[in-house]
This record gives C-alpha cells, sequence and structure tokens, in this order.
C-alpha cells in the first residue's frame, strides 16, 4: 500500500519482527541447520516482516545464510561487530539503512565468568536510522539489544545491576531518538519480566510503550512459578494461554530445547513427541520485547504511528530434524500510521481520557497517578483488536476549569518514583560493596603470590634434589601466573567498573532527586486544587443562603462556631426533611 500526497512512497504500515536465533558458535546444537531454517522463516513469516532485529547471530557465515533467504524482502542488512566474539546483533531492513553504529554497554558481566561469555562479546546495542521515505520526518530509529542474562534467582542475581544499567542506556538512547522527533523501536531479548526494575526504567525515561503490555495489560509478569505472579493468585496457565496472552518467548513446554534430557534424546532418536497445547506451562515467560514510540517534538508533517498487533511467531519446528528452531520464540508486530496526522498524545489514546465533562475529583487521581509515570498505567482494558496510539507526551487542549492541572501534568518528565530510585541506589551500593570487597580479596592474592614465589626460589636455593627444585618451581610459576592475572582482574578491570557505576549512582542519585522535586509539586498542586475546590464550595453556599451570621454577632459567653459548619447543618436538615416528605 502506498500513501497519497507529498509523500508516495512512505509506508502505512510497518510490520517488526525480534527473534533470539541461539547461534552459540561449537555451543549450540545444529547451529547451521537452524539457523538456515530461520532465514527460511522469515522469508515466509506472514504479514511479510520489513525491520527485523536478530540477537545471538555470532558469525558471519550465519548472517550470510539468513541474509541468502531473506534479500527479496529485506535488501539492507547490518551485520554489528563488538567485543572479542563479536556483538551478535543483526538489523534487517526493507528501506535503507542510512546511519548505523554499535554502542557498547559500560557494565557488562565480569571477565572471571569465562564461562559465561557475557563480558568477552562486547554487549551493547545496535543502533540504525531507517529512511522509509522521503524527508527527516520519515525517518526510523531502531534499537537492536541482548541484555545481561540472569544467571542466578533475584533478589540474588549478582548481574542484576548491570542488567538495570544496561536498560538504563538503552532507554537513553531511544529518549534521544525522539528528542530528534524520529519514530523509535527499540526491540531484542532483554532478559528481563514485565515491570521489572529495568522494565520500568526503559518505559519511564524513554517515551515508547511495551507493545504486547499495551494490547495485554492483563498480562503475566513472569513465569507462575516466580513469586511476583504468584502474588497474583492466579491459576497456571496453558500451553495456548501462555503464548496467546502472556506473549512467552523463553521457557515454554512447546520448545523442545526446554525439555528434559530424556525427552530430548528421545526426540533426536526420532519419536514423534507432541505438546498437549491444554497442558500447565508453569515456567514461561517473556523475556523478548518491542518498543515503540513517536517522537517528542515531531513536525507537522511526521507520521504518527499506532500498534495494531503483536504475537509471539516462530514457534513452528525444524521440518527434517523436529527441533524448535531456537531456545527462544519470536514476537511480530505491527504498527500503522495514523491518518491524522494532527493528533496528539496521552490523552487521545484509548483509555486516556479526554473528556471535558472530567470532574474534579477524576481529576486529582488522574495528576496523582499518572502525572509521573505516564506509562506504568495502562488503559484498563484495551481491545486487542484495535489500534493504539504510541505516546507524543503531548496534551490536548483542555476546559479551563483543569487546564492548570493537565498543563503541570504535562510539564513534568517521565520517571518513576523517588522510592524506586532509591531501591536502584541500594541494589548499587551492594553490588559496589561486593566489588570492593573482590578487589580486595584478588589483590590481596597478588601480593601473596609475589610472597609465594620468592619464598619457592629461596627454598630452591637451599634444595640438593631436584624433584623437590622441580615442585618448588612449578608451584612458583602456577601461583605467580594465578596472582597476575588476579591482580590485573582487581587492578584494572575492576577499577574500570567500578568507575563506570559511580557514573551509573551520579546519574540514578540525579533522577531521584528530580522525583523527590516532582513529588512535591504534585502535592503542593493538589493541596491547591484541593483549596480550590472548597473555596468553590463555600461560594456556591454563600450564594445559596443569605444572611450568614457573622463571627461578630455571637453573644457573650456563646462558644465560637464556624459559619459554614452551620450552613452544611442546615443543608443537611433539609436533606432529611425532603426524605420524610
Amino acid at each position: 500500500m502506498k500513501d497519497s500526497g507529498k509523500h508516495s512512497d512512505v509506508p502505512l504500515t510497518i510490520n517488526i519482527l525480534t527473534f533470539n536465533c541461539w547461534g552459540l558458535k561449537y555451543l549450540a546444537k545444529w547451529r547451521k541447520e537452524r539457523l538456515e531454517e530461520i532465514g527460511s522463516s522469515i522469508a515466509t513469516t506472514v504479514p511479510t516482516p520489513e525491520i527485523v532485529g536478530l540477537q545471538e547471530c555470532w558469525t558471519q557465515e550465519d548472517y550470510l545464510a539468513i541474509r541468502r533467504h531473506t534479500r527479496h524482502i529485506l535488501p539492507y542488512g547490518k551485520f554489528y561487530y563488538s567485543g572479542i566474539f563479536g556483538g551478535g546483533l543483526v538489523i534487517l531492513s526493507k528501506w535503507p539503512i542510512i546511519e548505523s553504529n554499535m554502542v557498547r554497554y559500560p557494565l557488562n558481566g565480569r571477565p572471571t565468568a569465562f564461562f559465561r561469555g557475557d563480558w568477552f562479546v562486547g554487549k551493547g546495542v545496535a543502533c540504525a536510522s531507517i529512511q522509509t521515505g522521503q524527508g527527516r520526518e520519515n525517518i526510523v530509529e531502531v534499537f537492536c539489544t541482548h541484555l545481561h542474562a540472569p544467571y542466578e534467582r533475584e533478589p540474588n542475581d549478582s548481574y542484576m545491576c548491570h542488567r538495570t544499567a544496561q536498560a538504563w542506556e538503552i532507554a537513553r538512547l531511544m529518549r534521544g531518538a525522539a528528542e530528534r522527533g524520529h519514530a523509535v523501536i527499540g526491540l531484542g531479548d532483554f532478559n528481563m519480566v514485565p515491570l521489572s526494575l529495568a522494565h520500568q526504567l526503559i518505559t519511564t525515561h524513554a517515551p515508547v510503550e511495551d507493545m504486547w503490555r499495551v494490547l495485554h495489560p492483563d498480562s503475566s509478569l513472569g513465569a507462575a512459578s516466580q513469586p511476583a505472579e504468584k502474588e497474583r493468585g492466579r491459576e497456571i496457565p496453558n500451553v495456548t494461554y501462555n503464548l496467546r496472552e502472556n506473549g512467552a518467548t523463553c521457557d515454554s513446554a512447546m520448545n523442545t530445547w526446554r525439555w528434559s534430557k530424556q525427552q530430548q534424546k528421545a526426540l533426536f532418536r526420532g519419536e514423534d513427541i507432541t505438546v498437549d497445547p491444554t497442558m500447565p506451562d508453569p515456567r514461561a515467560k517473556r523475556l523478548d520485547y518491542i518498543f515503540v514510540g513517536n517522537g517528542l517534538s515531531p513536525s507537522p508533517q511526521s507520521p504518527r504511528w499506532r500498534i495494531e498487533s503483536a504475537k509471539v511467531g516462530m514457534t513452528k519446528r525444524h521440518p527434517t530434524l523436529s527441533c524448535s528452531l531456537s531456545d527462544h520464540f519470536s514476537v511480530e508486530a505491527t504498527i500503522s500510521r495514523n491518518p491524522n496526522s494532527q493528533m496528539t498524545g496521552p490523552d487521545s489514546a484509548p483509555g486516556r481520557s479526554s473528556n471535558h465533562e472530567q470532574t474534579d475529583d477524576t481529576a486529582l487521581q488522574t495528576l496523582t497517578n499518572t502525572s509521573l509515570h505516564p506509562t506504568l498505567y495502562p488503559s484498563k482494558n484495551p481491545s486487542p483488536t484495535s489500534s493504539i496510539l504510541l505516546p507524543l507526551f503531548t496534551r490536548t487542549p483542555s476546559p479551563p476549569r483543569l487546564h492548570s492541572i493537565q498543563a503541570l501534568s504535562s510539564s513534568m518528565p517521565a520517571g518513576l518514583r523517588s522510592k524506586t530510585y532509591g531501591e536502584i541506589l541500594g541494589l548499587i551500593f551492594a553490588y559496589r560493596a561486593r566489588e570492593y570487597r573482590q578487589r580486595r580479596l584478588r589483590l590481596l592474592h597478588f601480593l601473596a603470590s609475589i610472597v609465594i614465589s620468592i619464598i619457592c626460589f629461596i627454598a630452591i636455593w637451599w634444595s640438593d634434589h631436584s624433584g623437590i627444585s622441580f615442585m618448588l618451581v612449578f608451584i612458583s610459576t602456577l601461583s605467580f601466573g594465578a596472582g597476575v592475572i588476579d591482580g590485573l582482574i582487581g587492578g584494572l578491570f575492576m577499577s574500570s567498573e567500578l568507575r563506570a557505576l559511580k557514573e551509573f549512582e551520579w546519574e540514578i542519585a540525579k533522577a531521584q532527586e528530580m522525583a523527590e522535586e516532582t513529588e512535591g509539586r504534585n502535592a503542593r498542586a493538589i493541596e491547591d486544587v484541593e483549596a480550590q475546590t472548597a473555596g468553590d464550595d463555600n461560594a456556591r453556599l454563600a450564594k445559596r443562603y443569605k444572611g450568614i451570621p457573622s463571627l461578630d454577632d455571637k453573644e457573650d459567653g456563646e462558644a465560637e462556631k464556624d459559619p459554614w459548619e452551620m450552613v452544611r447543618g442546615r443543608e443537611e436538615c433539609i436533606g432529611k426533611e425532603n426524605v420524610r416528605r
């Protein structure tokens, strides 16, 4: 479909796909065969993908294999280089990629966890500016990422601090794109569950929406076995419900790579194993996301985009190997151009009121709930089939009675509550204390290894047995080698990590300070509105009842009474008399 008017070639819809390919070289089983089939599946996906973000596509060989299958629908692509073994990120597009760069995360795992590999691959954000039509107003900025994996259970996950810092970084990149007036698409494997700290940082510090949560606001907050979901008191969802409503992309019972070893061996032997779609699925959760948003300061010609649909895809198995294509499923979504380019932000979106008959109490509730968190309170009952306008963070004209409230709300920056920033600072402090202990121990090991080496060489000088001398040399070499490695890690790497942590701490502390100021303004605004409302009530009562007694008219010895309390008491008596009649 084509647009009519000035830009005849701009799209009316954009189909988006994100997928973690699980393409670990030497480690992922049947990597080449699976990635070949992934390319073929992308090419046959309906509707045809137009912007694709891939994660864990580590080698040029796999990238080119996917390109061979998709070049006819996605002629433009970029493989991103980062770290020692590559970043594993790919962006494919139907339209030209006019600008691109790779932004590495300052905090990204530890080199000592070599068996996990996050530090060695140099994780970051693959950024691409895509020209979907003529003019800068038709640029879409795409951010593809893969956050640090949660190797431990929260709240004991020592990497949660790194993952939260990474979410902060990508939120800042997406916010910058929105401030340039461009549409924003953030996609990838975020390794987080909905409404976690990382999720909240992204949806409050970048003007973007989590597409799945907008369409399915009551979807799960993690696996049914996790505490956040247990607190909701819901029944354990089945396989179908997790895919259709909860958007589960990882640990699904439908995914063969999450089966037990016995089941996998039986499958690989050629046995036909099927999954009952109604069976309980307690471990499935959503880790893959598509975030979308419009520009903050768009030109009048800039297209406005609506959320149309989102679904979990790539659930089919390999046609010959009978295994799932990856250990994740894809997320596929569609956004459409709003025909009215002058439409404004949150007040015009479904579930966000722009009704001029709104009462003062509703206005107060709106101010209290949403001015600090415009994206944490989505529509209560949006229709999954209806389109939803993306946030512009501007406001529609308001009636005079509510203008001051909504003007105040529109001027407030998005952000979390100061208490939540405090939780993040607590997380930083705890992790920093851990790293200081680790650095101290590593540096002490380095010094101890020097002392041990010196002692061993002295002992060799006095030893008359060659076998003993050999063992002393061997011990000295091993001890000194391990000590040097620990010294380098403690003296160089950990110092770099702690400096990056200090930067993150300063930024969060500043955000907390701004949140406290905003909360103070909110409280004062609510008090002013309540006082104004009380004044209006008093004026209405004074107009209705004439001759209100003055405080100066009371007789000697008479207790002082509030005249307005007297009037309200008179109103209550009149109401009771009407009831009796």
